[in-house]
């Protein structure tokens, strides 16, 4: 296995640009570090680059311009090696309603592809261990349609985490659930941060939740607007309001973007 040192920063982008179809700028010189043992949230308006920058990071889009390190490497020189570290689950993931697989069996899954040999007793030990950190053992023999939308969202977490990564990322992980599965489903983030010494990034619209996870704050709208302790950000009514302005701007572009596109879904005044 590769070696990672406390020395490297978890995460490290560098003059990062991204252009869809070769014309459409989606991540304008995206540079920052996250260290170890931070929890980092990343907030941006609809449109932002968000899931873009963790495409880019995980080497899902390997035509960016900069550089993408993860624990001192770049990714795409080593993306199989270093994924090995990485648990991540995406925006709207899921898994099909009826897949014939009970929950211990898709945690599983995220041992698939590991870059060394493993025991089917460790491989057991592994998918127990990861049902127990987000409080799933006694679900182990259901079904996914069995569960509510916040267990379903820990079984995806447990699966991200079943191979033990150093990092985790989270892309808007509570969208569709309801507030108190939400605040379930917080206190498990801390306790993966906290406990499990996990360094993660989170990817979330809901700022009051990242003003109280997240030790780091990166404000992305396309280019980084803000990178840095998370209670700075926070503690800045000036930054909150321009954040806060730009947010409704981009909403209003998307609204107006929509509308050009699908004119028979506006109804007449």
């Amino acid at each position: 296995m590769h070696s990672i040192t406390s020395a490297n920063p978890i995460v490290e982008i560098d003059h990062l640009s991204y252009w869809y179809d070769s014309s459409v700028l989606s991540l304008d010189d995206i540079s920052f570090r996250m260290e170890q043992a931070d929890l980092l949230g990343i907030i941006g308006p609809n449109g932002a680059g968000k899931t873009t920058l963790f495409s880019c990071i995980l080497g899902i889009l390997p035509d960016y311009r900069g550089t993408v390190k993860l624990f001192g490497k770049e990714i795409m020189k080593n993306r199989k090696a270093l994924l090995s570290e990485v648990g991540y689950v995406p925006q709207h993931a899921s898994i099909e309603q009826s897949f014939p697989a009970n929950i211990a069996e898709i945690v599983s899954f995220g041992l698939l592809g590991s870059i060394e040999k493993i025991s089917r007793s460790y491989a057991k030990d592994q998918v127990f261990k990861a049902m127990q950190i987000v409080g799933l053992t006694d679900k182990k023999d259901k079904r996914f349609n069995e569960l509510s939308g916040g267990q379903q969202q820990r079984v995806l977490i447990a699966k991200a985490m079943v191979h033990n990564p150093k990092l985790l990322i989270l892309d808007e992980p509570t969208s569709g659930i309801d507030q108190e599965t939400q605040d379930k489903f917080y206190d498990l983030i801390r306790k993966l941060n906290a406990e499990e010494k996990i360094s993660i990034i989170l990817s979330s619209h809901d700022l009051d939740a990242v003003s109280k996870l997240a030790n780091k704050v990166a404000c992305i709208n396309r280019k980084m607007h803000f990178h840095g302790d998370a209670k700075d950000f926070f503690g800045d009514e000036n930054m909150l309001k321009t954040y806060y302005e730009s947010a409704m701007q981009a909403h209003l572009r998307l609204h107006q973007f929509n509308a050009k596109s699908n004119p028979q879904q506006v109804p007449s005044a």
